[in-house]
């Protein structure tokens, strides 16, 4: 029924609910429109190539409910707050962020089941959560060796000194002491994070350079024996069965070609030791440092304890939910898993505390 309004067909007459929802649909359409027009205007290449076709496709799906509208389509409504939240963003950052969110908004579509949208537009839709996720993965493939490092370290950090402070709270000591305890933590603790992040990035990414193909062995590869060929064994040892290693082995001698296969996109992935030590480092201590604020600021005892254990709850909120928001999982639900899972650890030690304090007395 593309093209014609509904109104024009005598068999159906919209309902008021139903020009509301169409109404909705439509302003939904048009925000998430501009959200991937704001993402192209930020990229170049195959990105905006494929960031502007989504676009496009919302522009038909936009189309579909301004036919079924007609007159009835009146004054364009604005989108739901969070398409217009994630337009902006798109517009001012185009992030990773932004687009694992619009990756959770096609997956949410609610097209499938609603007989006024045609199948097409809900396989569209379902189309599109794919094309996002599958861009969404290269940010996150650039950003994952880093990021990784900084969430985790900040993690770290907020249960690490959160957990050493209560304890040594709890066996009874002074505000001075407890103090000293939480920068002598933030310290050993973002030290040790840093070397370890450096030592275990710099050790897969040896390991994947002693895994890459000599550089010398492509250039083999025209003087090869082309009966022997011996070429199928290089791969077979690298795991294809004997019918495909000689398979391609006769392509490669064919066009004498290279051997080998690039490791960029594994070494992207871990990310660069150094960045990932510093940032491991910086951002333990800045999670670290939280727990130790109201100590520095004179507080003692369960004020100091309580204080620090609001600022951890909501710094372990936030981390869990951008964790959620990359991951493609629910946000919320990561958030509240952290939360329960820091102060889960802090409750172990507290306990710990008081029974060594009690213990000692």
């Amino acid at each position: 029924m593309a093209g014609v309004s509904l109104q024009d067909d005598p068999r159906t007459v919209p309902t008021a609910a139903d020009v509301r929802r169409w109404r909705r649909y439509l302003a939904d359409e048009r925000a998430e429109a501009a959200v991937y027009r704001n993402l192209a205007a930020r990229r170049d290449g195959e990105e905006r190539e494929i960031l502007s076709a989504l676009a496009e496709a919302e522009g038909r799906h936009e189309q579909h409910w301004l036919d079924l509208l007609g007159a009835d389509a009146g004054r364009p409504l604005r989108g739901s707050l969070r398409t217009r939240v994630l337009a902006a963003l798109a517009k001012r950052f185009g992030s990773v962020f932004v687009l694992a969110l619009m990756q959770r908004a096609e997956d949410r579509s609610p097209y499938a089941d609603d007989a006024d949208a045609t199948a097409r537009m809900a396989a569209d839709e379902r189309i599109h959560g794919e094309v996002v996720r599958g861009l969404a993965n290269r940010g996150r493939m650039r950003l994952s060796g880093t990021f990784r490092a900084a969430v985790f370290g900040a993690n770290d950090g907020l249960v690490s000194n959160l957990a050493l402070i209560i304890g040594v709270s709890a066996s009874g000591a002074d505000r001075h002491f407890v103090l000293l305890s939480g920068i002598a933590g933030l310290l050993a603790g973002a030290l040790s994070m840093g070397a370890g992040e450096y030592v275990s990035v710099r050790s897969q990414r040896e390991l994947l350079t002693a895994s890459a193909p000599h550089p010398e062995a492509g250039r083999a590869v025209a003087d090869l024996d082309v009966d022997a060929n011996e070429l199928a064994l290089v791969y077979r040892a690298r795991g294809m069965t004997e019918a495909e290693a000689q398979r391609h082995a006769d392509e490669v001698l064919g066009g004498a070609t290279a051997t080998g296969s690039g490791t960029v996109d594994d070494h992207e992935a871990i990310g660069n030791g150094m960045s990932a030590a510093i940032s491991s480092f910086c951002f333990f201590a800045s999670g670290a440092v939280i727990p130790v604020l109201p100590y520095l600021f004179g507080l003692a005892g369960w004020a100091a304890i309580g204080v620090a254990a609001v600022l951890v709850g909501i710094a372990l909120l936030g981390t869990g939910a951008v964790v959620g928001v990359l991951s493609g999982a629910s946000p919320l639900r990561r958030a509240l898993r952290q939360l329960a899972i820091g102060f889960g650890a802090a409750a172990v030690t507290y306990g710990l505390g008081l029974l060594f304090g009690t213990g000692s007395a």
